[in-house]
């Protein structure tokens, strides 16, 4: 039995996939120069009037359906007032009593174990605020880009219900897929798209009321939540093992040493004064637009991946696969809906197309091939009018520029030969040609065999059916 409980909630922060800023028309880029996307708004300039971006607010209350919450007909945005480079103006404008979203979350496997029972992540709460500014720190100074400052920022806060960094882990992939999926955000872990402040506490076995709460601040990657997780338990576990007291603290963490150390004492909601924004007006959403947003989301990843398997009967590795990207998994679909069957489609995409894809470094958003194209080219190898290797030539020729495979095909005279008198014909002249393989086989060789069958194939340039021309040898060698 566990000593200690372990109790585990996530603020994850996601830029939103907005052309402009939160509260200004200022370009969203980050390959600008340093603070040449930036006006008198975002600076925090005295005189200068926010106003609230309509998309931003969509993509928040799109999320918040995506992950079952309870949308806010009123919502109102407040100042967080603190000191701090990275916010020009001394203050973000952010949602404190207000929020968009109240409620729902989503599930995962217990312990992140995808043998184990599912359990339901609580979501308390999601608003929407903006970004503050980069500092970058260099060897003598430190300067800092307000490009990013005012970028659109969504925040998720859960409620401390994860009970394991591997929990942790599993929450914050199934959360990232929804977002993708639903499109408000690339999740980009590299770019900054989403960070996670991460609190943890432990408390004895038995004992109902939570641990004294530490917080782990700015955590991008998820490998390094992991493993921040994993050495906070061990270290809060060894200060109760020694009588101590957990103290409420902020902790930053450092990926070389492999620790946390403390930044400052735990501030409180209090600490922030906030107080209702002045310049913008409450946000108030209609029923029928909030509907009118429901119609538009996509089906879930866990739904589509569990639909995949009943409806196209495929396994379950493959339902994942072709579920991981919403753009992947409506190509698979389109494939199958232009006639290819389900399992030869998936066997398609999941081997020689995506090897494609991945060595061109595109989405199949970006791919020239079709499809319909894919699907023809399976259709070509269910009849039998093309063999396997003159497919798989035949999909590296139209992947850079696309095509009409059935078209290729009658063009060049590539359909498989499946007349048995003309690969009689080509068997015989292989069986002459090679003494030594077949006598090889009549003396209990079986894989002789095959080399004769790449004989008949050379000798047919590829067009023999070979399965009908093994046939026929074997045949042949009997006499």
């Amino acid at each position: 039995m566990k000593k200690y409980l372990v109790s585990i909630g996530l603020e994850t922060h996601v830029q939103l996939k907005t052309n402009t800023k939160m509260f200004c028309g200022c370009r969203l880029s980050t390959e600008d120069p340093p603070n040449t996307n930036v006006c008198p708004v975002c600076l925090g300039l005295p005189g200068a009037l926010p106003r609230t971006n309509a998309t931003a607010v969509r993509y928040t209350v799109l999320s918040g359906l995506m992950l079952g919450c309870k949308i806010a007909r009123y919502a109102e945005f407040d100042r967080k007032n603190y000191f701090y480079p990275d916010m020009s103006k001394n203050y973000q404008i952010s949602q404190n009593g207000h929020p968009l979203c109240l409620g729902g979350g989503l599930d995962i496997h217990e312990d992140g174990r995808e043998d184990a029972p599912m359990r339901h992540i609580r979501i308390n709460h999601i608003h929407l605020e903006e970004d503050a500014a980069k500092i970058n720190h260099y060897a003598r100074h430190s300067g800092v880009d307000y490009n990013r400052c005012g970028t659109p920022l969504m925040e998720i806060v859960s409620e401390p219900d994860l009970t394991s960094p591997d929990e942790a882990m599993a929450y914050l992939q199934q959360l990232r897929q929804i977002l993708i999926y639903t499109g408000v955000s690339d999740c980009n872990l590299e770019d900054g798209n989403m960070r996670s402040d991460v609190n943890i506490s432990l408390r004895p076995a038995g004992q109902e009321k939570l641990g004294t709460k530490v917080e782990i601040k700015n955590m991008n990657t998820f490998k390094g939540i992991h493993a921040a997780l994993l050495y906070e338990i061990a270290r809060q576990t060894e200060i109760l093992d020694n009588g101590g007291t957990i103290v409420q603290e902020t902790r930053r963490w450092d990926g070389d040493l492999g620790e946390t150390f403390s930044m400052r004492s735990k501030e409180n909601a209090h600490d922030y004064r906030y107080f209702p924004e002045p310049d913008l007006l409450p946000i108030q959403l209609s029923p029928e637009e909030v509907e009118e947003w429901r119609k538009s989301l996509p089906e879930l990843p866990e739904r589509k991946r569990a639909r995949f398997q009943e409806q196209y009967g495929l396994p379950a590795y493959d339902a994942g696969v072709l579920s991981a990207q919403l753009p992947l998994a409506d190509f698979f679909e389109a494939v199958i809906a232009a006639g290819a069957p389900a399992k030869s489609a998936a066997n398609w995409i999941m081997g020689d197309f995506l090897r494609l894809l991945g060595a061109a470094g595109i989405e199949v958003t970006r791919c020239r091939v079709t499809p319909e194209s894919l699907a023809d080219l399976i259709k070509l190898v269910e009849k039998r009018a093309i063999n396997m290797p003159t497919a798989k030539a035949l999909l590296e020729e139209i992947f850079p520029t696309g095509g009409n495979p059935s078209a290729i095909v009658q063009e060049r005279g590539l359909a498989q030969v499946s007349d048995t008198g003309a690969i009689e014909e080509f068997a015989r002249k292989a069986i002459e040609a090679n003494p030594k393989p077949v006598a090889e086989y009549k003396g209990g060789k079986a894989a002789s065999l095959q080399f004769l069958v790449g004989q008949v194939m050379k000798l047919s340039r590829g067009k023999a059916n070979p399965k009908l021309a093994g046939e026929i040898l074997a045949k042949l060698l009997q006499n």
